[in-house]
């Protein structure tokens, strides 16, 4: 895993029900502290949606602070993570467009 506690919600590969869309959506938290190891997808973009908590997001070589109610996007191909700044777990909605698939990650090694 990547150090973020995930739930997928909606997963059209991975159920019976025959939905018509392309993206995963999850959500997604990062204890107090913690942050996600660095990857990317090759093929998919992402949408971070924040709903509680404060953080700094990498994307690439910019990093950028994040509070609730924003939205991020990263694009494929983007080296990303992100990092609980604040005092609170870190909550948001992740959208994977098209969605996610093992073979398209590439976790990066790092020496945080």
């Amino acid at each position: 895993m990547d150090n973020s506690l995930l739930c997928e919600l909606i997963h059209p590969g991975k159920t019976q029900d025959d939905i018509k869309i392309r993206y995963r959506l999850a959500h997604v938290f990062v204890l107090k502290g913690e942050s996600t190891l660095p990857r990317l997808l090759k093929n998919s973009a992402e949408v971070y949606y924040m709903i509680r908590g404060q953080g700094l997001m990498h994307i690439d070589e910019q990093a950028d602070s994040i509070d609730a109610g924003q939205a991020v996007v990263i694009p494929a191909g983007s080296v990303q993570f992100i990092s609980n700044t604040g005092e609170k777990d870190l909550e948001f909605l992740a959208i994977v467009d098209p969605m996610w698939d093992k073979a398209d990650e590439i976790c990066i090694p790092c020496n945080r």
